[in-house]
This record gives structure tokens, C-alpha cells and sequence, in this order.
């Protein structure tokens, strides 16, 4: 994990509706799974954060981030639908490529 994601994980640039936060290192890139409260904190949802550091020209960072945010009444359906593509992607190339060869990822993919 980057210096920056790992700040910002650990509360320094947080927002006060995350309940929950979950990082996940994969290579060059950094998803983060964040529980986040509705207005009046009644409910909850996911954002899921695509983190992936790019250097510039003047040898800086920044950060592409693309993020999406999913609602309890459309969990089933995006798990099954990600499960779907998932399997569909397993059985027509069952090696996963390994994108970073100091930390192989794992070649078993689970959904929970």
C-alpha cells in the first residue's frame, strides 16, 4: 500500500461517515471497500475505490481513482452478476496473470 492510501486509511484524511474500511493491495493498484453512513445514519453502503499511483513528468504522484457506490437493495443482484463474469473469466483463462512480481497474487478468487 502506498504511503498515502495507508494515511488516509488510518483516519488522517477520512471522512466522518465511514463506518468501515477495508484495503486491499493488488499490485500497482489499491481498492479500498468502504461502509459509509446515509444522511441521519440510518443506512448504510459500499463504495468500492479503484487507487492507482501515476508519476508525473517532475517525478510527483498523483492518484487515479475511480469509485462506485452500491446500495443495500442492489447487493444480490451485483454479487451474482460479479460471481457470473467471475466464473466466465476463470473458466476461459483459469491462470490469473501475476501483475506484481514482489507480491504474486493469489490464484484462487473467492466472493463471499
Amino acid at each position: 500500500m502506498y504511503r498515502e492510501d495507508f494515511d488516509k486509511f488510518n483516519g488522517l484524511d477520512r471522512n466522518s461517515d465511514d463506518i468501515y474500511s477495508k484495503p486491499i493491495r493488488a499490485g500497482k493498484r489499491t481498492y479500498f471497500f468502504d461502509v459509509k453512513a446515509t444522511r441521519g445514519e440510518k443506512d448504510y453502503y459500499l463504495t468500492i475505490t479503484e487507487s492507482k499511483r501515476r508519476t508525473e513528468s517532475d517525478g510527483s504522484y498523483s492518484y487515479d481513482k475511480h469509485k462506485i457506490f452500491l446500495y443495500k437493495e442492489d447487493f444480490e443482484k451485483f454479487t451474482e452478476g460479479l460471481e457470473e463474469v467471475i466464473s466466465f473469466i476463470k473458466a476461459k483463462c483459469p491462470e490469473a496473470p501475476v501483475h506484481d512480481e514482489a507480491q504474486p497474487e493469489s490464484k484462487e478468487w473467492t466472493i463471499e
